[in-house]
């Protein structure tokens, strides 16, 4: 199957991509309701060229090597199977092809067999919530709500009351590493697979579970300077916080771009889901800390404290998560001048990512290029990597129902 992919509107107004090298903030243009339009269905080609590529519905993709144009796929199973499935799920919300639906269909309908067996892993949330998630909120379908809730059940398992959060890594802390009991940052997403089975269900305890994580989070992993620490390590007994570490950044003491990453996205998330404003107040204390430290492109290096600035790789993947946040807090926050910031500094990252410089183009299957998973164990560097195009869609997807809805308003007849 050959698929011709067209340029036109959302690449050629990109006065951003001249070059970060000038040292200048780069110029910028707001983005029209056809120029996403475009952006998506731009995703939506790419996409149908993976589902020609991929055999069977019992892997995922999850990155392109360095001399490869094509996805390679991982079993079911992984921390990242559910984002192929997420990302169809809203290619379909984005164009409303029943082709894309159909496959979104069958590739969730795999991830359930994760749940054959008990789990112990604290990525159900990632896992679950971006397929079955995404699946039930555009389906109402009754089997993906059954689903969702048996994952945030086994999700809850690992809850540690003395604590208060959900333990991430059990097989690093049975390895000894990272023991008696850890939690890393990127565990604030999964909350919303407990804040979404507290909805769908009677059961309150997902709910307090969430919250407790969130706040005992805030407490011990946002630094004075409101950049993050990747890893708390506690005593499982007294919940005691014993010491403060990274897996995937440079240093203990430094700040891992995408970890800052997940940290405005989940807090902005918890926002949305308890309407406690302390939520809301963290999240942009930790954007201000992001935006402080971004790259004149928009795109950050994948640590912002990395010595070999800016001869290191960047990480596309914290930009997009970043971008999705953004546009989330531009529609949570009440006043003008704050929906304000987040839109525009939205739109300038979504600029930068569908720029020559990190869309793929031709050169492969991914929507983006130059992300990096885990740079110090020379891990996923500098390559597509399936969790950036999700969030990159994700992101598309809102700033659409965004214009739609300022359209809709202008067009209403006055009273």
């Amino acid at each position: 199957m050959k698929i011709k992919i067209k340029y036109s509107l959302f690449t050629s107004v990109l006065l951003l991509v001249v070059s970060a090298s000038l040292g200048q903030q780069q110029e910028y243009a707001s983005w029209t309701l056809e120029e996403v339009q475009e952006a998506i269905d731009h995703c939506k080609v790419k996409t149908e060229r993976t589902i020609v590529n991929l055999e069977g519905y019992d892997k995922s993709p999850r990155t392109i090597p360095a001399d490869s144009k094509h996805w390679e796929a991982k079993p079911t199973g992984g921390w990242t199977s559910g984002f192929w499935a997420g990302i169809l799920w809203y290619v379909y919300e984005g164009t409303g092809s029943e082709k894309i639906k159909i496959e979104a269909e069958k590739f969730t309908n795999e991830i359930e067999t994760i749940l054959s067996v008990p789990v112990k892993s604290h990525d159900l949330g990632f896992i679950f919530q971006c397929s079955y998630g995404n699946g039930y909120r555009l389906t109402k379908n009754g089997a993906y709500k059954k689903t969702l809730l048996i994952a945030a059940d086994s999700l809850s398992h690992l809850y540690n009351p003395s604590v208060g959060t959900i333990l991430s890594w059990p097989a690093q802390v049975s390895n000894k590493v990272f023991s008696p009991h850890n939690t890393i940052i990127d565990n604030m997403m999964n909350l919303e697979l407990l804040f979404e089975a507290s909805k769908l269900s009677t059961n309150k305890k997902y709910y307090k579970m969430a919250v407790s994580h969130a706040n005992v989070t805030a407490k011990n992993q946002v630094r004075p300077n409101n950049t993050v620490y990747h890893v708390l390590i506690y005593d499982d007994r007294t919940g005691k916080a014993l010491r403060k570490a990274t897996h995937q950044g440079f240093s203990d003491e430094s700040v891992w771009a995408r970890g800052q990453g997940w940290g405005i996205y989940g807090y902005a998330m918890g926002y949305r889901e308890t309407a406690n404003r302390k939520y809301l107040k963290i999240a942009d204390k930790l954007a201000k800390a992001y935006l402080k430290r971004l790259s004149k492109d928009y795109v950050p290096f994948w640590d912002f404290d990395d010595p070999a600035i800016p001869n290191t790789p960047k990480d596309a993947s914290a930009a997009s998560i970043v971008a999705s946040a953004f546009l989330e807090l531009s529609e949570l926050h009440n006043k003008r001048a704050k929906k304000e910031l987040y839109r525009t500094w939205a739109e300038k990252m979504l600029r930068s990512l569908s720029s020559p410089s990190y869309l793929s183009g031709s050169r492969n299957d991914a929507f983006l290029i130059h992300s990096t998973g885990n740079k110090p164990r020379n891990r996923e560097v500098d390559i597509p990597i399936i969790y950036a195009d999700y969030y990159y869609i994700e992101a598309l997807v809102r700033l659409k129902k965004i214009l739609q809805s300022e359209m809709a308003g202008k067009q209403m007849p006055k009273r």
